[in-house]
């Protein structure tokens, strides 16, 4: 089967709250599918996403993806695309206009999955089908109000692990925040924090210790410092040994490498483009250290954490993109579970391309009310 067409469709939508961290705030959703369509009919579905500034209307997005894109694409055989090694040189080695990276890897492997007749995490080898989701805030700018109905939801939707946003200039914020927490969620939670880069090492070090003075512990510190401080990042995590330092998210997968062979963590962070989390996950199993799954857009990447070893979590964070998809992830009493369907098991709903479609940028006044949040991560508890 070879690759025929595409499909580009714009959205632009309200979120259903403020997201961000220590650096950054999002208010909007601006969101590209990207369908790479067979010559047998089969579609291959991809996301992409701007987190802080509009997409361009609909026809340049995509003029600049056949552009930059379609020539690499266009009558090739996705099981071959998703498999293929290449040496970067010179000026091939470029950032793309928009961020399709991932798009195009998940929408490529959906693809080749749906060819073979197989849900993709088997495809990938994988011979489990869930793993446990943990409830991620995303919540450095919500009031103390928002925050406690964010996460008194997620443990009452069955969640036992929790991640919060730390790195505020007032520290003793951040130990507020975790002293709400406790009071939020079941007494056996596991907590975890993410600073988003907001401290040197030495006070990384310093605010972990009080921290754990104050009673709090942790399953891991997420990205305490700077991405490539390899030396401040071994330091942090060989003088707070009570918790573990999770980190690399902002790292490619040639940093990624660096990064492990540095010593400078202890749990590697991935995320959505396919191919490179396999290749670095399996670098990851090959030196023996850990991987989590970070934010993946409409939790895809459940596909890649059943599949790699050493996988114990992948992240969920309450983000209402499920009007996009006819069918999103389940995630039940905190387990999320890849679907039994050929490929990814995501389709674009034609909700979505009815009532979400924006051809064009639209003032925020103009976006209306947000769509509803995932109805799929429910509770059969009690």
């Amino acid at each position: 089967m070879r690759i025929v067409d595409f499909r580009i469709t714009r959205f632009q939508f309200a979120r259903d709250r403020v997201i961000g961290d220590s650096q950054v705030r999002a208010d909007d959703a601006h969101v590209v599918a990207l369908e790479l369509i067979g010559e047998n009919g089969l579609t291959g579905l991809g996301f992409a996403q701007s987190l802080f500034v509009p997409l361009p209307p609909e026809a340049e997005i995509e003029r600049i993806f056949r552009f930059e894109v379609w020539p690499t694409l266009e009558g090739e055989r996705p099981l071959a695309l998703v498999h293929r090694v290449a040496r970067p040189r010179g000026g091939n080695h470029r950032a793309l206009t928009l961020p399709f990276h991932e798009a195009i890897q998940v929408a490529l492997w959906d693809l080749a999955a749906k060819q073979a007749g197989m849900p993709l995490w088997q495809m990938l080898g994988a011979r489990r089908d869930r793993i446990k989701a943990y409830a991620s805030g995303l919540d450095f700018h919500l009031s103390d109000t928002d925050f406690a109905e964010l996460f008194g939801r997620a443990d009452a939707l069955g969640y036992t692990a929790f991640k919060i946003k730390v790195g505020h200039p007032d520290f003793e914020r951040d130990l507020h925040r975790l002293d709400l927490l406790k009071k939020l969620v079941r007494a056996d939670a596991q907590v975890m924090i993410d600073a988003n880069e907001a401290w040197s090492p030495k006070e990384a070090v310093v605010k972990l210790e009080r921290i754990r003075d104050a009673g709090h512990a942790l399953l891991w510190v997420e990205d305490p410092t700077l991405r490539n401080d390899f030396e401040g990042l071994r330091h942090i995590r060989h003088n707070a040994t009570w918790t573990a330092l999770n980190t690399g998210e902002y790292l490619d997968a040639s940093g990624k490498r660096a990064l492990m062979e540095a010593g400078a963590v202890d749990i590697l962070n991935v995320h959505g483009q396919v191919t490179d989390v396999m290749r670095v996950g399996w670098l990851a199993a090959d030196l023996g250290v850990p991987v989590s799954m970070g934010n993946t857009f409409l939790e895809v990447g459940v596909h890649c954490a059943c599949a790699l070893p050493d996988v114990e979590w992948l992240e969920y964070s309450f983000q209402n993109f499920d009007a996009l998809v006819e069918e999103p992830i389940a995630i039940v009493d905190g387990i999320a579970m890849a679907p039994d369907r050929p490929g990814h098991g995501l389709e674009l709903s034609e909700y979505a391309r009815r009532e979400l479609r924006r051809p064009d940028v639209l003032d925020r006044s103009e976006l209306g009310a947000p769509p509803l949040s995932k109805p799929a991560a429910v509770s059969t508890a009690g």
